[in-house]
């Protein structure tokens, strides 16, 4: 595994990070010889597919009462009337 000292990994910080996301090796920092911290990629898992609006266009049929179906019922519902 590859070591870099403090200096030297923060003036290449944005490379080595970029080499270790892009399969690289992960890679040690240390301070005065002494190892600190291990960078490594964090394994993520894939984005799931997002929703499509609309998907079943053209495979339902609303009525053109769709609005007033069932009115007369509902009324007669509020109204305490039953059949």
């Amino acid at each position: 595994m590859r070591t870099f000292n403090m200096h030297e990994a923060k003036t290449n910080l944005s490379k080595l990070i970029d080499e270790t996301v892009n399969g690289g090796q992960p890679f040690v920092i240390a301070k005065a010889g002494k190892p600190l911290v291990k960078v490594v990629r964090i394994e993520t898992e894939a984005e799931k597919p997002r929703r499509r609006i609309g998907f079943m266009k053209g495979q339902l049929k609303v009525p053109a009462d769709f609005d007033t179906m069932g009115a007369d019922e509902i009324a007669d519902m509020f109204e305490g009337k039953s059949k």
